[in-house]
């Protein structure tokens, strides 16, 4: 068992999922675990602070769809943040992480777009980093004309396999900039690479939600190369990459390639800020209704990221 101490309201989570089918994750077929993982979704809420529409672009001849928030209430320049869902690859969309979003574009009071993205396996690696960077760029050129927005700046953002695509992209963009500068990344419990088993993998391999099992198992369905800098975000030169907010999750078996992610960008000299959930579960930022001390991980990180992109 992990030394981080576990919190009463993520244990008190944890002991319902056991109960559920979910405590298969890994086991499953793709079909039953995207139908299960909907079926425990809460309902979204709508009490009309945050402004919602859904668009999609066209890529490699798929529709991709696009949830916008707040994209309405901009007059001046502002920045935009682009959102990859979490899933490992091969679960959720836009609703799966709507909370999320809709809480991020109202505490930051700046235009959100959430990317649906496909999904493997039906869609295997690399069609996610394709649609992730597809998605950018056509956001930068049409923001204007599509949402009313005039973009002084991008932010890539994402939790989980999203937080991959997030980087992932941020070096696409640096490698062949587009016409917004890149100002951020927010990257929350990423998936960063398994080419190197570190201690959290083995601490919290079981128990906390994410196992070693699923991780396996997404991987799998994934099948992009174990090495690639398109998944492997310690294949790729790190010089350059946009100031950096990093969060993990202390029960996550991901935590420690996250730390050590972010040491690797500290080292590369991008200016970053590494905030660590103590005793909380890889997920826990779309589980607030199931796991309400997360609210004060999630105001922490948006304060942190307010502060390095202003």
């Amino acid at each position: 068992m992990s030394r981080d101490t576990i919190r009463p309201d993520v244990q008190a989570l944890l002991d319902l999922l056991a109960t559920t089918p979910l405590a298969q994750l890994g086991e499953l077929s793709v079909q039953e675990t995207r139908a299960i993982s909907k079926q425990m979704r809460t309902a979204p809420v709508d009490d009309g602070l945050v402004s919602i529409c859904d668009i999609s672009f066209t890529h490699s001849g798929e529709e991709i769809g696009l949830r916008c928030y707040n994209a309405d209430n901009k007059d001046a320049p502002a920045p935009l943040i682009l959102f990859f869902h979490g899933g490992g690859f091969v679960m959720g969309d836009l609703d799966s992480h709507h909370e999320l979003c809709r809480t991020i574009a109202y505490e930051m009071d700046i235009p959100l777009v959430a990317v649906d993205y496909r999904l493997a396996p039906e869609h295997p690696w690399p069609a996610a980093p394709d649609d992730a960077e597809a998605a950018a760029r056509w956001i930068v050129a049409n923001a204007s004309d599509e949402l009313g927005v005039s973009l002084s700046g991008l932010v890539l953002a994402g939790d989980s396999a999203g937080a991959n695509l997030a980087a992932v992209t941020a070096r696409a963009l640096i490698d062949n900039p587009a016409d917004v500068a890149l100002i951020g990344q927010f990257l929350i419990y990423p998936c960063v690479s398994l080419g190197q088993e570190r201690p959290s993998m083995r601490e919290n391999a079981e128990g906390y939600f994410l196992t070693r099992k699923a991780l396996d198992w997404f991987t799998l369905n994934y099948n992009a190369p174990i090495d690639d800098p398109r998944f492997d975000l310690f294949a790729f030169d790190q010089t350059g990459m946009p100031p950096t907010l990093l969060v993990t999750a202390g029960l996550d078996p991901l935590r420690d390639e996250g730390r050590a992610y972010a040491t690797c960008l500290i080292e590369a000299g991008v200016p970053t800020v590494y905030q660590e959930a103590v005793g909380n579960i890889h997920g826990c930022f779309s589980m607030v209704a199931a796991i309400p001390s997360t609210k004060r991980d999630v105001e922490r990180a948006l304060a942190a990221l307010s502060v390095l992109i202003s």
